[in-house]
């Protein structure tokens, strides 16, 4: 009972209370931008090779930056597609080595999580300034080597489970128009998911992106805010 206690304790210092922590106080939005009527449009999970691409295709139809959190593996299968990102002008960001939960990763596989990713996107030539963990779980090494490389931990105030196999393309258009609202992150996705998650998000903004414009709203990437 004593054993299991302490791991309890250990458990909830080293990963639980830093996530509520951190979930809690939000990522802050600087105040040069307080003047600004704006949504960040961010993706994570990808890159994808089919859908990651048709939203591309989407976002620069109506010559919009986003947001990209791109699990390192992942980019380095999906060069070609991580190069259009950056010479598109949009944000890249990294969402870990393989998608691994933070809450359980102990302190040598988090040390090891980011100097393998940050290596990968250098060999990309892609200088990563941002990260966002998987779930949002990270832990005290989490926050450790986010000092070390110099980067903005950003999480979000809109995640309306786009990822769900059970969720329409109606009900995430409906949650993004009820639940965003000026200066939000919204946290979507352009890769892993169920039952094709991905494509019922492109095509939940193919209708809500107009409507957004038409209420007035601008769109910044994360390299907008905080590089």
């Amino acid at each position: 009972m004593i054993i299991i206690c302490i791991i309890g304790v250990l458990l909830l210092s080293y990963s639980i209370i830093p996530t509520f922590y951190y979930k809690f106080k939000g990522t802050p939005i600087p105040n040069y931008v307080e003047e600004k009527k704006f949504l960040s449009l961010t993706f994570d999970d990808g890159p994808d090779e089919k859908y990651t691409v048709e939203l591309l295709d989407l976002l620069k139809k109506y010559n919009i930056k986003a947001t990209f959190f791109v699990v390192a593996k992942v980019a380095e299968e999906n060069y070609e597609i991580i190069k259009r990102m950056e010479e598109e002008g949009h944000t890249i960001g990294l969402h870990s080595l393989e998608h691994k939960n933070g809450l359980l990763n102990g302190p040598l596989y988090t040390s090891n999580d980011f100097k393998e990713s940050l290596r990968i996107m250098k060999r990309l030539n892609i200088n990563v300034k941002s990260f966002r963990p998987p779930w949002g779980h990270l832990n005290l090494s989490t926050i450790i080597n986010l000092k070390k490389y110099n980067l903005k931990l950003v999480l979000w105030d809109v995640i309306i489970g786009d990822w769900k196999s059970d969720i329409t393309s109606d009900e995430i258009s409906n949650r993004l128009i009820m639940q965003s609202k000026n200066k939000s992150i919204i946290c979507l996705h352009d890769g892993r998911g169920e039952n094709e998650a991905p494509k019922r998000t492109i095509e939940a903004l193919e209708r809500t992106i107009p409507i957004w414009i038409e209420e007035g709203y601008e769109f910044l990437k994360v390299g907008e805010l905080y590089e």
